[in-house]
């Protein structure tokens, strides 16, 4: 597929504005059940809470395994069937496992539930199928940074509303979040039209289906491999922002749950903010290559502010410069998809969920331990630890992407 290549359809309001939808739905769903997971899983084994955060961590780790192996099955689904059913019944069996959570009688039926959430969840990968074939090469950056707003909204949203819900009853977000996903689907059947043509589907073949049979796949585009070793780096820092900062700003400035909260909050809407609004305008400007080193650039010195931080404030400023680095994801896809023929794109998004899927598996053990180590009475006291991790695998990754750009002739993508 050549940089000019034209979409296969047009990105009409009414399609953008659904798969926006769905994707908002999906990580509202998510958020509306963290608040009250603890005290479900509580109520649901009659254990304490320091037992019921072990057993969280496995329902974590089987959600992020799920996604890592169906990722790669959903995008190929979409890319054989097409985008539409694929997100419709996937948008659809989410409400029916909500459905099952809230009902849950035993901890046996909360890790079926959370099993399900993974593989539907990874319906991501065929949202964002859809952007690559209503947008061209040129402006996928900028959908893709909508579709980043989008995710970012439903996830800054739905913490609150899951805890105002829970405190009418700790399984009232659960079934709320299931009126939300089915109230979706059947939203998606009116107003969602298909986006991949017949003539553009190919075969679904399991072989390619698989975490390593995509990943083999994309050995075809080597930019591709190269910016999904970029993500797979990008993110393993990320998990430091979401497994310890509760912890860490405890810790060090005594934040009490609202402000935690609140701060959460504000990375969230700075990250709408700007994947929304202002990703696409840069991308346009100065073109993908450049605004992903421009988005490096803010988001390395963020880490160093999170890992020194002498004051409250500082992770504030962090949080702000560090959301305005969230450019870097939107230009990558853009880049990428434009690599990749239009009846393999679910097959490249369902890549890139996986990527992202290990790394949910193994770096809330890497940050967690490495604020434990740091954390304590013993040795060195350096709780930003975790932070500065996190600076070392965004400089990893930003160098990966420097070498890789060179390399592909990626300079050359210059502003439309």
């Amino acid at each position: 597929m050549s940089e000019t290549s034209a979409p296969l359809a047009k990105a009409t309001p009414a399609t953008l504005f659904i798969v926006a939808l769905i994707v908002f739905i999906d990580m509202l769903g998510i958020g509306l059940i963290i608040p009250v997971l603890p005290g479900l899983l509580e109520q649901v084994t009659g254990l304490g809470l320091d037992e019921t955060a072990k057993i969280g961590g496995w329902l974590l780790f089987a959600y992020a395994m799920m996604q890592f192996v169906f990722a790669p099955i959903i995008g190929g689904l979409s890319d054989r069937f097409g985008r539409r059913p694929v997100l419709l019944a996937t948008l659809f069996m989410l409400g029916i496992d909500y459905a099952i959570m809230a009902w849950a009688p035993t901890l046996f039926w909360l890790f079926i539930g959370r099993i399900l959430s993974g593989i539907m969840g990874a319906s991501w990968a065929a949202s964002n199928s859809c952007i690559a074939d209503v947008a061209g090469p040129e402006t996928r950056g900028k959908y893709f940074g909508i579709m980043g707003a989008a995710g970012a909204a439903g996830f800054v949203i739905g913490p609150g509303l899951g805890g105002l819900l829970g405190t009418v009853d700790v399984r009232f977000p659960f079934v709320a979040a299931s009126v939300l996903a089915i109230t979706g689907a059947i939203a998606g059947f009116w107003l969602l039209k298909e986006t991949l043509p017949k003539d553009r589907r190919r075969a679904f073949s399991i072989k390619r289906a698989n975490p390593l049979g995509t990943l083999i796949q994309m050995r075809q585009g080597p930019l591709v491999v190269g910016f999904l070793a970029v993500i797979f780096f990008s993110q393993l820092g990320a998990q430091s922002h979401q497994t310890v900062w509760a912890y860490h700003t405890e810790l060090l400035f005594d934040w009490n749950a609202l402000q935690i909260g609140l701060s959460v909050a504000l990375f969230g809407v700075m990250l709408v903010v700007v994947q929304g609004g202002v990703t696409g305008k840069v991308i346009e400007r100065i073109g993908p290559a450049r605004t992903i080193l421009l988005g490096f650039a803010l988001s390395l010195p963020a880490n160093l502010f999170f890992a020194f931080a002498p004051a409250g404030y500082f992770m504030i400023i962090g949080i702000v410069i560090g959301a305005i680095g969230g450019m870097t994801f939107p230009a990558m896809q853009q880049m990428m998809s434009a690599k990749i023929s239009e009846d393999a794109q679910g097959e490249l998004q369902g890549a890139i969920a996986s990527t992202m899927s290990i790394t949910a598996i193994i770096g809330p053990l890497i940050m967690t331990n490495a604020f434990s180590t740091f954390a304590d009475a013993e040795g060195l006291f350096f709780p930003g630890a975790p932070y500065f991790i996190a600076f070392l695998c965004g400089a990893t990754a930003m160098a990966i992407a420097l070498w890789n750009i060179k390399r592909s002739g990626g300079w050359k993508v210059q502003a439309a």
